[in-house]
């Protein structure tokens, strides 16, 4: 392991995200490296320090006067029948709404799940000799690789010449299933591809997030999910995602 690809994961390591292998690895490559076993002891410095600090604020009492003079008046106490019959028709409405709620923040809660998985493949795939399965740019050679590993092998479309060099590809492991992993550089920048099966066909508009320093650009279309995740700057992976959606829509039609 280089230095380079051990202070990628000192915050992986830090925060116990890494698995018992390689968390073995940079420990070794760290207690060999006075530079990075310095910048650990630095990291968890500042970590100890930030979890020691108390950086919550506390407002003035007449701070809660303030907003308390500003609320409304409590009102007249409603009678007994009419809460009761306020009761009865607002029930079946607030089941409802409460269920909704339920399955909106479940759904936020899994999409961030996985999110973070696939950070995480990203940032395992850094690693030395964990890149790719299949290294190739020909995509003629990169999607056959695929077939009778999954379910259904991602497109794999060559961007060279718009500025995405294709790598290859390998299979990764996202939610406890494998799925497929296309491997693009941008100069000196991996973009990570992942794809999996969804039974939803309906398309979902391209949004980014930032999870460990790392943009994701998430998708669906035609059946599949994918996410783009690379230390590219946003505008960069959106591009990327842009022509990658636009080469596929012209190789469908084709």
């Amino acid at each position: 392991m280089t230095c380079d690809e051990a202070k990628i994961l000192l915050h992986a390591l830090l925060d116990n995200e890494l698995d018992a292998g390689h968390a073995r690895e940079i420990e070794a490559h760290i207690a060999s490296c006075p530079a990075c076993a310095a910048e650990l002891a630095a990291q968890r410095e500042m970590q100890r320090v930030l979890a020691d600090t108390n950086l919550r604020y506390t407002a003035p009492d007449r701070l809660r006067a303030r907003i308390e003079a500003s609320l409304p008046q409590p009102q007249r106490q409603p009678s007994r029948r009419s809460v009761l019959r306020g009761f009865a028709m607002g029930s079946a409405v607030s089941a409802l709404a409460a269920s909704g709620v339920v399955a909106v923040v479940l759904r936020q809660d899994d999409q961030q799940r996985i999110l973070s998985e696939v950070v995480s493949a990203h940032l395992r795939s850094l690693q030395a000799g964990h890149l790719t399965d299949v290294i190739s740019t020909d995509q003629h050679t990169v999607k056959p690789w695929f077939n009778g590993k999954l379910d259904v092998a991602p497109p794999v479309i060559d961007l060279t010449a718009q500025g995405f060099t294709l790598v290859g590809g390998r299979l990764d492991y996202i939610d406890a299933r494998a799925i497929g992993a296309v491997v693009y550089r941008r100069r000196q920048h991996v973009i990570n591809l992942f794809v999996s099966q969804t039974s939803n066909i309906e398309y979902r508009a391209p949004k980014t997030e930032t999870m460990q320093g790392f943009n994701c650009r998430r998708w669906g279309n035609r059946g599949l999910n994918f996410w783009a995740v690379s230390d590219l700057g946003a505008d960069e992976l959106t591009e990327f995602v842009d022509k990658f959606e636009a080469a596929m829509k012209v190789n469908v039609e084709g």
